[in-house]
């Protein structure tokens, strides 16, 4: 029975091998320097999310699926900056964690909860992505029923794996710095139930949301350059939709983009510390995936946001003006455009966002 549950009989769980579990391992300079950097993208992350949020809100008869899966990606983005960021900025400047057990388990499971949400409603943007481009009778049949009992299964699934350790099925513990708290990825190295959990949380909470992830952006690559030909054959309103639907997947793959570079670090450091020797992370190396992690709720907004100066831009009266300048300027395509301002105008596609 012993031999079966512990993997190592010397195991010392990480928090216990440097004294007290919640004193910072950091010098009271980094910590005042990582909780003002928290402090910043914590502020830029709840305003722009909470203000994507309000506007949805605001017509939220109106949204279609994929605003749908946008404003369920900000919600969650909007989540993690408010219930996580406040515990870690006040810790640090205490240069110490100052809510104990429980404390650390309500923010390790927010963390995980939110962090979780974001990548599997991505994973729902890069299917949806995948089907409307490479399937195109998918966009026939996708109604808003579908797309909120996608958002369900996002939910429960992120719930489901964030309570496990509450359950007894791993656990969540102080970061190896102290002022922080995440899932226990040691217990990898502690007993056959804590390798199950980690494995178990690698495959379905990473490895699988971020393969389908890749598959779908790199299926989408190569149709555009296959069909590309296809495509610039079918009359304008087949090209316009297309181009609608590729701008949208565009802003789609930065957003996974961001995501994925800024949780891909901390992964990487959550595995070798699981199934490496004991501090084989250094401390002070530990903090910089964590900070970067926390960042991954400040890009979302600042994407909508360059994409709508861009249609503002594009339909400014400055712009248009500049426009026409340019047609009086070349006298010989002024004919041209004086024939295409009286004919009537074609109906203009819209790109929800």
């Amino acid at each position: 029975m012993e031999n079966e549950t512990w993997l190592h009989s010397a195991y010392v769980p990480h928090y216990l091998l440097h004294g007290d579990p919640f004193a910072s391992k950091l010098s009271k300079e980094a910590d005042f320097v990582a909780a003002f950097y928290v402090f910043i993208i914590g502020i830029m992350s709840a305003t722009g999310n909470g203000y994507v949020i309000y506007m949805s809100i605001k017509r939220k008869t109106k949204l279609k699926p994929p605003e749908l899966m946008t404003v369920n990606l900000a919600v969650f983005d909007f989540g993690i900056s408010v219930t996580g960021k406040p515990f870690f900025v006040v810790s640090s400047f205490s240069h110490r964690w100052l809510f104990g057990w429980e404390g650390c388990s309500f923010y390790g499971w927010a963390g995980f909860f939110f962090g979780c949400g974001s990548l599997i409603t991505m994973t729902m943007v890069s299917l949806d992505r995948y089907l409307k481009i490479c399937h195109l009778s998918y966009g026939t049949w996708l109604k808003r029923h579908h797309t909120f009992l996608c958002l369900a299964f996002v939910w429960a699934y992120a719930a489901f794996w964030a309570t496990m350790p509450l359950l007894g099925w791993g656990s969540y513990a102080p970061e190896p710095f102290g002022t922080s708290c995440t899932l226990d990825w040691w217990l990898a190295q502690a007993s056959v139930s804590g390798q199950s959990f980690v494995m178990s949380i690698l495959f379905f909470c990473l490895i699988l949301p971020t393969g389908i992830i890749v598959f779908s952006y790199t299926k989408i690559i190569f149709k555009v350059k296959s069909s590309a030909k296809e495509i610039s054959h079918f009359d304008a309103r087949v090209n316009n939709n297309q181009n609608l639907e590729m701008k949208l997947t565009k802003v789609a793959m930065l957003i996974c983009a961001g995501f994925l570079i800024a949780w891909i670090p901390y992964a990487v450091v959550s595995v070798v510390s699981a199934f490496g020797e004991p501090d084989s992370v250094p401390i002070p190396v530990s903090v910089i995936p964590t900070l970067l992690a926390k960042s991954s709720a400040m890009y979302n907004p600042i994407i909508y946001q360059v994409i709508d100066l861009k249609k503002s831009c594009a339909k400014s009266s400055c712009f248009k003006a500049m426009t026409k300048r340019r047609h009086f300027r070349k006298s010989r395509f002024y004919t041209i455009s004086g024939s295409l301002k009286d004919t009537p105008p074609a109906k203009e596609a819209h790109i929800e966002m």
